[in-house]
Parts: structure tokens; sequence; C-alpha cells
């Protein structure tokens, strides 16, 4: 395909199912024997009616009526579970805590962009009163459902997973072709869940991130590979950061190193220190690696530096190489874009790229750039942990337009910063040019520990007028801070 040829600017489907996760409520996300306990000694006391509530706590996890049919005789048990009902609001929330490791368990979750659905046995707004009482970040709740029947709603919110400490809440699982994992913090042991089924079992929710995420990670790194080995040849737009990097180790086992080409687009845009590194990186896999010069400089766009600077930027990039592509017989070019950045404020850059038929594999694979850095770790791959480096326009303030001396300048600054801090082990380093007046960013763990006047010193001398070290550290993407109104250069 021509760089001419526009396609739509939504991004496609991606090759991996979003993830949802669904858990149980009692004695998975939260202890409520206290309260139900509270409230069946109350109806004691008001019935008159001998009800052992240690057993009835021992034993939670089906329906109310099933419990009440224990204690009282068919004609009353309706009335009972209204009864039950009125008083568990009052005696029955507030005595319920949630279990170890249920906020991790779920911010787990929302860290790989996943939503999570509560489905219980419960009684619905009994359901949506516990979680809003205990401020558990959870999509849906959904009560009223047992056993196999959950799978109704565990199918409708499309949940791959589904988390519970009962034997029902297996079947449930298993009726909705979800993974059945267990925790053993409820009336059955480790032992007994595995025997009845469970996919997975774990002693309780704090073990639930590692395994998630393993798990998740597994998943996706396997539908990144099957989807790279659909190509017969591939160009990796390698700008030589974790991303990149990653993807283009994933293409050269994927394919073979032979048919894989790295292309680092060299442009006054680059930061200097940035090209021998990828070079060696393409060499340690044994992929061709090619150095074309972009002209970004030359779009009006660009040097305009707006919001959507970063969109004449791809469109040069992705230009440039399709002529490279078709030179070597290549029919798809793939960016690092990652899921993280799909979902940030804005990317132009993006949707740049994407009219322009780029592909990417990471994104489409739902990889997060926590992930990718996990896997390349995994793999051995010397990027797992470098600093984000954006090309230098990206510390220019908006409105100011970029030139060749400006971003020389800026380029100069960060590496004397850098240069003075190597000591410190500083990894993030930002000079922001706000119009003669730069603002600096190092890590934030490093600012109480530096010489603010030393590096506002060093700055200056390499052609700013004035300096100041941010006292908030380095944030990636702080320019779209003072941008008014990003959402129109999504």
């Amino acid at each position: 395909m021509s760089a001419a040829e526009i396609r739509p600017a939504e991004l496609p489907t991606t090759l991996v199912p979003e993830l949802v996760v669904g858990f149980d409520l009692d004695m998975t996300l939260i202890d409520s024997r206290p309260g139900i306990k509270a409230v069946y000694d109350l109806l004691a006391a008001e019935t008159g009616v001998a009800i052992d509530t240690e057993l009835v706590v021992s034993r939670l996890g089906p329906p109310l009526v099933w419990e009440m049919a224990n204690w009282f005789p068919p004609e009353q048990i309706d009335a009972m579970v209204a009864r039950y009902r009125e008083l568990y609001p009052t005696y029955a929330i507030t005595g319920s805590d949630p279990l170890p490791g249920v906020p991790e368990a779920l911010a787990a979750v929302r860290s790989l962009h996943g939503r999570t659905v509560v489905v219980s046995a419960k009684y619905a707004p009994s359901v949506k009163l516990h979680l809003e009482h205990l401020g558990l970040d959870v999509d849906e709740p959904v009560g009223d459902l047992h056993g196999a029947e959950k799978a109704v709603a565990l199918r409708e919110h499309s949940a791959g997973i589904y988390v519970g400490d009962h034997v029902a809440d297996i079947d449930g699982a298993r009726a909705a072709g979800a993974v059945a994992v267990s925790v053993a913090t409820g009336p059955f042991t480790a032992g007994e869940l595995k025997a009845y089924g469970a996919d997975v079992v774990l002693n309780d929710l704090t073990e639930f991130p590692g395994w998630l995420e393993d798990y998740v990670l597994e998943q996706r790194l396997e539908a990144l590979m099957a989807s790279l080995a659909e190509h017969r040849k591939l160009l990796v737009a390698f700008s030589g950061g974790a991303d990149s990097a990653f993807l283009l180790a994933a293409a050269a086992r994927a394919i073979g190193p032979a048919n894989v080409v790295a292309a680092t687009a060299v442009s006054p845009s680059l930061p200097l220190a940035e090209l021998e590194p990828a070079a060696a990186f393409a060499d340690s896999l044994g992929v061709r690696h090619v150095t074309p010069p972009t002209h970004e400089m030359e779009r009006e766009g660009y040097q305009a530096n707006a919001g959507d600077r970063c969109y004449f930027c791809k469109a040069e990039l992705v230009e440039t190489l399709q002529p490279i592509a078709d030179d070597f017989g290549i029919e798809a070019i793939a960016t690092g874009t990652n899921a993280d950045d799909a979902v940030a404020g804005f990317r132009p850059g993006i949707r740049a790229a994407h009219e322009r038929g780029a592909i990417t594999p990471l994104r489409d694979a739902r990889l997060t750039k926590a992930e990718i850095r996990e896997a390349s770790r995994r793999w051995g791959l010397v990027t797992f942990d470098k600093p984000a480096a954006a090309c230098l326009s990206s510390r220019i303030a908006y409105g100011i337009r970029i030139t060749p001396r400006l971003l020389a300048r800026v380029d100069r600054a960060e590496q004397v910063v850098r240069d003075h801090l190597t000591s410190y082990g500083v990894e993030n380093v930002r000079v922001r040019d706000l119009g003669g007046k730069a603002s600096i960013e190092i890590d934030a763990g490093l600012l109480a520990k530096v010489d603010a006047a030393t590096l506002e010193e060093l700055v200056r001398a390499e052609g700013f007028d004035a300096a100041a070290l941010d006292p908030r550290g380095f944030r990636s993407g702080a320019m779209n801070e003072r941008l008014a109104n990003p959402e129109q250069y999504r």
C-alpha cells in the first residue's frame, strides 16, 4: 500500500479480547460473616427460633432462601427473607470488611486496562451497598445469581476469568467458559476446590495480582507472536526505545532476523545519544538496520508546534519508510505503539501512522508498557529498563516554532544534566524549553539530593536565559499539561 492511500482514522480491533474479571462477593472480596451473623441473631431473637448462626456463616454461598429453609417452614420463608433484607442494610454492611489483598487484586485488573464485575448470589441492592461502603473499584455489580446461573452475567459482560471461594463459583465459571480461579478463604479447602475442578487455586487474593499478571502476559505474548508470524517480512520503525526494541526482538523471533528490517529515522529531533545504541541493539539481533533521514522540519504543521505536531512527524516517518519497505519487498510497517499509548490523553501520531497503513502489533495484543518491560527482562533485552526517550521536539512548549537550533540546545542541556547526575543513578532527565526559560525535570527521588542551583547554572550555560528545577520531578508528557483542550488533537 502506498503512503498516499489513506485509511479510516479508527484503530482496528485488538487481537485478544478485553480483559474482564468476575469476582464473587461473600468470602471472596469481603468477610461478611460478622454482619450476616448479626442479622440472623436478630431474626432468632424476633422469632424465637433457635438459629445456629455460627453454622450459617460457616457455609455462605448458596441463595438466602436455601439457608432460610433450614430454620423456617416453607410458608414462612418469604416473610423471613423479606425481614432479613430489611435488617441487612443497618446491621450487616458496616460489620463486613474486605479480605486481604482485595484493593490490590482490583487494581491489578485496572492496570492491565481490564474491567471488573461482581457476580453474587446476594440480593443485588445489598451487593451495591457493600461495594459502595468499602469504596471498592468495581465496574459492574450483579446479584441474585448462584452457581451455573452466574454464567448469564459472566457471558453478558464477556468475563474470561471468574474468581470465587465456593464450588458453586467453579460451576459458574465452567458454564460461562471462563477460567475458574478459586481462593481458599471460604468454606472449602484448597484441596477440595482443586478436586472439584478449579483451574487455579490461590490461598487468598494477595496471590491474585502475581498470577493475573503472568497469565495475561502469557496470553498477550502468544497473540503477539502469532500475529507477527503472519507476515513474511516486516519493517519495524525502531526508535531505540523499550517498546520498539521489544517489537523488533519479537519480530526476529517470530519470522527470523533475516526477514526483519529495523529503520531508525535520523533528524534533528533524534537525541544524538540514541543512534549508536539503536544500531548495536539491531546488530545483536542479527537484524538489518537502516537509518533514513526524515524531514519533518520541512512540514509547516510540525514547525508550527501546535498540539497536533506529532501527527506531522509520524506522517513524515511512515511516508519515508514506505519506499524502503517497497524496495525490500516488505508489505507491512510496524510501530511500537502499545496499549497504554492507545488510551493516553491524546496521540495524534498514532492516527497519522494508522491512516498511512502502519500496523501496531503491541497495541493489538493489548501489551502495556509494564508488560513490555517485564517481557523484555525475561528475554534478556538490555532495553528492559531503558528510560522513556521521546523526541526532542516534545521538550519545546506548544506554540513556540521548532527550529534545529532549539532542538540542539535542549539536547546539549539534557546531556550536561545527565552527565552531572551520573553518580546519582539518574534515569529520567528532561529540559523543557518554555521560550528562553528552561524547566528541568529529573527523577522525583533525586530532588532532595541534588543542588538545584548547580543544575540551573549548567542549563543556562547552554543558551537559556533562565532555568528552574521543577519540584514535581519528571513526568512523561508534562508539556501536555500546558495545552488547552487537548481532546481536539486525539
